[in-house]
């Protein structure tokens, strides 16, 4: 029997001193607890902190795209060599991973990508992952490593999404951490704070808009900091942290891949008939479209929005948006209820 999949993401602000050095004492919590959870689950550490760890090497540093792009290239080793240090006592074996956009945009490479883990997993290694910040470019890369912890736990049909961050949970008006969270709304959004740490590029904010996409996948997320004894072990058992809850509708894994590791290229808005017509997971028409938001080409992954601008649904177009204007064309299907997701 196969075992479910775990991902855990560690951001800049838990995984780094202010100093800008790699905190050894959590990296060492981090072995000790992954070590005891390896029997039961395939593991994924989503390490930030590449960049804070090698822009202390740059007397100069203001935070330029190429300054990060070198101090991520002077980081990388230096976080990859802490992680093994303390794994090795526990007698685990770690691969480096440094993904890049395109690798979850492009299916094939995305397969490649997920055999690879496969096999390392097969193997008793667990990969840690990070943005490949030294060749990324501006169009073609995560928002932050939220994405890349989300694409990867959506993708590979994970159970469970951690998120460690530097606050306890999400916390309400009062300061208090809210333990559980059944939808991610607007009301939940708004209480997110709208500051980034100093290190990182991701806010709560981030996580709780990728745990909201994570949960329609049906996948548990937690939102934890590892400040708390025992914190990996406890957020699992939802013990510490907010517990923020999946959706329980089953997709396939050919639609997790359109709603999250594909790259939106255009946009439709429809009238209030083929909004209902989608709600009733029915294939979309170009009758239905009131005007194209943004052109796409057959093949290409789009947005759908209501007559709100609220998006109801992602889709691979089956036609050129420039075949939407003649008027012979629109009995024509769009997209195949197959290649639509619900959001």
């Amino acid at each position: 029997m196969k075992k479910p999949i775990l991902v855990v993401k560690f951001g800049s602000a838990s995984i780094t001193t202010k100093e800008g050095e790699v905190d050894e004492r959590i990296v060492l919590e981090v072995a000790r607890q992954i070590a005891s959870l390896q029997k039961k689950y395939n593991i994924v550490l989503v390490s930030s902190g590449a960049v804070a760890a090698g822009k202390r090497f740059l007397p100069s540093y203001t935070g330029t795209l190429s300054e990060r792009k070198a101090a991520a290239a002077i980081g990388n080793p230096i976080l990859i060599n802490t992680y093994s240090t303390y794994f090795r006592p526990f007698k685990i074996s770690l691969a480096q991973s440094l993904c890049e956009r395109h690798h979850f945009s492009n299916r094939d490479q995305f397969l490649q990508l997920k055999n690879t883990y496969e096999e390392l997993w097969r193997n008793n290694v667990i990969p840690i992952a990070n943005e490949n910040d030294v060749v990324s470019n501006k169009e073609l890369k995560f928002s932050d490593n939220d994405e890349l912890a989300t694409l990867i736990a959506v993708g590979f049909g994970a159970e469970k999404l951690l998120f460690s961050t530097s606050v306890p949970g999400v916390l309400d008006a009062n300061n208090k951490i809210i333990e559980k969270i059944e939808t991610i709304d607007r009301d939940v959004l708004g209480l997110a704070r709208k500051d980034k740490s100093a290190v990182g590029l991701g806010g709560m904010t981030s996580k709780l808009n990728f745990a909201r996409l994570a949960n329609q996948m049906g996948i548990e997320v937690v939102i934890f900091s590892m400040q708390t004894e025992d914190a990996i072990t406890k957020a699992i058992k939802h013990e510490t942290g907010t517990l923020c809850l999946p959706e329980s509708k089953k997709i396939s894994s050919r639609k997790k891949w359109l709603a999250s590791g594909s790259l939106i290229k255009g946009e439709l808005m429809v009238d209030r008939g083929a909004e209902e017509a989608l709600l009733k997971h029915k294939s979309l028409l170009a009758v239905g479209v009131t005007r194209i938001v943004e052109h796409f080409e057959k093949g290409e992954v789009l947005n759908i929005v209501n007559l709100d601008g609220l998006t109801v649904a992602v889709a691979r177009a089956k036609m050129d948006s420039s075949l939407l204007s003649q008027s012979s064309k629109k009995n024509l299907e769009i997209a195949h209820a197959n290649d639509i997701v619900l959001l």
